[in-house]
Formats: structure tokens, C-alpha cells, sequence
């Protein structure tokens, strides 16, 4: 590899990649909590003074949710868009931290801090691989799309949902997400429902006793748990599952209540589609329902609705992704994965996405998030070499 310019480039941007992983690391950008401005301030000036001028995408409420830089070869051909969000989980009990959360800290080959993982460094070695292609544009059939966004760690997506809503055709998306050991190359879907089970309001010290909601929230619970879920499907390993994971209801001490929401998440697989699991969802509401025939139906929300995916081994990306981490040294396998995505939200959409291939991690949301800093250039190399095969001139 010692004569190989993307590994050259690799070696060359390692510190400057460090300097930013770690730069983001020590701005806050915590999804909800913290003001991304910061973070995407940053960055784009990071950007822009490197010749990469980035837009923002505006929210509805007119807040900045994504940075975007596009780079259009000297021939047309295949959009791909490298995706990495810049806001992150919260901190959790910041005591238990070994390094502060925020103190983007290296240790024992280590750099330690929020989002390190997940996904400042990819943030950064994607802003490093946009600088590398720009320089040879004139070499590259078709377009790369940088996709810095936030509002990811909250579960709204507001910056992918706002780019990809308007965007140009795309033939893939490759999301920066960490680990070296797999490329994701699917994941379960989901339903979400919120499940407002009603009862009959009355003074709790009353002589006649109504109809409680809660109690009835809780029956449904137990139905729902005891829910028959088929096996799995063929050439996809994860199995179906469903989570009542939250129950709120009532006030005070003297009132029997007469609304309990339940919040349900159905992890969807091809043997279990969203109308399947809606369905099974509902069958389970009415049975309940039946058994308390002095109360109002209960109501099904559904909130998300998300497809399971998975691509083909003969994807292009895929298929680069694995050439390419085989040329550094690396060995990772498509895997399809048990949590949902980004991924499925762009298989809605008709849109191929790998949401797994990055650095080495531990603690991934976890106290002492970090990454291991010798992981980074191979990633890197792996990438560059990736999209060079996608927009090679014919």
C-alpha cells in the first residue's frame, strides 16, 4: 500500500482528521438538547475555507438542519451521497466518565467524548474525502453529495428527511456509522404506536366503581407480550419483535382514570410487514375492547412506519465497500441489522443505503463513548477507493 495515493491520502490527512473529529467532539450537539449551531458552524468553516462551499437546509420552523456540499464530475452520472450526523445522544451520568464527555480526550490510542463515534469522526473523514475528490472532479462521471445533518439522535431525521424529501435521483447513500467489522446492508423495520385506551372517570373513593383505564391499558399489555410473532425469513436473520415502551396515564390519588396510552414498537421483518404487524397490533386492541364493553374503543396512532431492507451482495456499493476495505487490509461482512435506521427510511423512498461501515468504537451511547484513533485512515482509504470505483469515467 506503501505506493497507493488513496492510502497516501490516508496517512497524509490522519492528524488533520484527529483536529476535527476532536474539534466537534468539544462543541455540544446533543439531539434536543443542545443548539446545533455551534457544531455546524464549525464545520462549515471548516469546509468552506477548504474550497468545499456547503449550504444549509432550513427546517420547517425555518432552524438549520443540515450542512450540504455537492461535488458534479466532469461527466454526468450516479449521484451518492456520504451521510454522517453532527448531533449525538445525551451525555448520561457525566460523573461516571472517565474524560469528560465533551473533552474529545485521547487515552491509550483512544479519543474519548460524545459522538466521537457516533458520527463525528465520520463527519470528519468524509469532509477529508469531499477535499480529495474535489481536486480530481475532472476525472469523476457524476456527482458526491456531502451530508452533514441534525436532529438524527432525536428520531425526527429532520435533515435527512429535508434533503432527501426534494433531492435529485440518488443511486446510494453510504452512512458513516461505526464499526469496522460489517458493512450494514439492512436492517429491521418498525411500526410505532401510540394506543389511547379508555376507561370511565369517577371519584377513586366512589360507591360504584368504573371502569378503570389503566387496568385495562395493563390487560393489553399482557396481551400484546403474549403476542404470537412468525420466525424468520429467508436470507434475513433478525426475528420480528414487539416492545410496549411506555405507559402513561392518570393524576393524583382521588380520580379513576379514563385514559392510559400505551407506546408500542414493532420491529418488522419480511415475515412480519408493517400491515402485518398493524394487524396484529389491532387484533390485540379488539380483543381487549371486547372484554370491556362499558368503556369507548380504544384508539391505534400510528406515528412510524418504516420498511425492513436489505440489499443485494450485488449492490455497486456493496460490492466497492467490500472490494475496497479487502485492498487496506480489512475484512468486513454485509450484515443486516436488528435496530432500524436511517436506511429504512430511504428504502421508503426507493433509495439503496449501506448504514454501517466506520471506525472502531466502544461505548456507543454508553458512558465513554470513543473511538480508536489507528482505525480512522483505513476507513478513510476505504471510502475514497469506494467512490472512485462508483464515479470512475467510462
Amino acid at each position: 500500500m506503501t505506493h497507493d495515493p488513496v492510502w497516501q491520502a490516508a496517512q497524509h490527512d490522519h492528524d488533520s482528521v484527529i483536529t476535527l473529529t476532536r474539534d466537534l467532539v468539544r462543541l455540544p450537539s446533543r439531539g434536543g438538547i443542545d443548539p446545533y449551531g455551534p457544531a455546524l458552524d464549525h464545520l462549515e468553516a471548516w469546509l468552506t475555507g477548504r474550497g468545499l462551499p456547503a449550504r444549509r437546509l432550513k427546517g420547517p420552523s425555518g432552524e438549520a438542519v443540515a450542512l450540504v456540499v455537492e461535488m458534479h464530475g466532469a461527466q454526468p452520472g450516479p449521484r451518492y451521497v456520504l451521510d454522517a450526523c453532527l448531533d449525538t445522544a445525551p451525555f448520561g451520568d457525566e460523573a461516571a466518565w472517565t474524560h469528560a464527555p465533551t473533552s474529545a480526550a485521547s487515552d491509550g490510542g483512544w479519543l474519548y467524548g460524545r459522538g466521537a463515534a457516533d458520527s463525528k469522526a465520520a463527519v470528519a473523514v468524509f469532509s477529508h474525502i469531499g477535499v480529495r475528490l474535489a481536486a480530481v472532479r475532472d476525472r469523476l462521471r457524476g456527482s458526491v453529495v456531502l451530508l452533514f445533518d441534525v436532529d438524527e439522535h432525536t428520531g425526527v431525521f429532520g435533515g435527512a428527511k429535508t434533503y432527501f424529501r426534494d433531492a435529485p435521483p440518488i443511486a446510494g447513500v453510504m452512512i458513516g456509522y461505526p464499526g469496522g467489522d460489517h458493512v450494514v446492508v439492512g436492517g429491521r423495520g418498525v411500526l410505532r404506536a401510540r394506543l389511547h385506551v379508555h376507561g370511565v372517570s369517577s371519584h377513586s373513593g366512589g360507591s360504584r366503581p368504573t371502569p378503570n383505564a389503566i387496568v385495562k391499558a395493563a390487560e393489553l399489555v399482557q396481551k400484546l407480550r403474549d403476542a404470537p410473532l412468525p420466525g424468520p425469513a429467508q436470507a434475513f436473520p433478525p426475528l420480528p419483535k414487539l416492545t410496549v415502551t411506555a405507559i402513561s396515564g392518570g393524576e393524583g390519588y382521588s380520580v379513576v382514570p379514563d385514559l392510559c396510552t400505551v407506546n408500542v414498537d414493532v420491529r418488522l421483518t419480511p415475515s412480519l410487514d408493517d400491515r402485518a404487524g398493524e394487524t396484529l397490533v389491532r387484533e390485540c386492541v379488539r380483543a381487549v375492547d371486547r372484554r370491556w364493553p362499558d368503556t369507548a374503543p380504544t384508539h391505534v396512532e400510528i406515528t412510524t412506519r418504516w420498511p425492513p431492507y436489505a440489499l443485494a451482495d450485488t449492490d455497486p456499493m456493496v460490492r466497492e465497500l467490500v472490494n475496497a476495505a479487502t485492498r487496506y487490509g480489512l475484512a468486513p461482512s454485509p450484515k443486516i441489522a436488528g435496530p432500524s435506521n436511517i436506511g429504512n427510511y430511504l428504502a421508503g423512498l426507493g433509495i439503496p443505503a449501506t448504514a454501517g461501515f466506520g471506525v472502531d468504537y466502544e461505548g456507543l451511547h454508553a458512558t465513554d463513548e470513543r473511538i480508536r484513533l489507528a482505525s480512522i485512515p483505513a476507513v478513510q482509504a476505504v471510502y475514497h477507493r469506494t467512490l472512485l470505483g462508483l464515479l470512475a469515467s467510462r
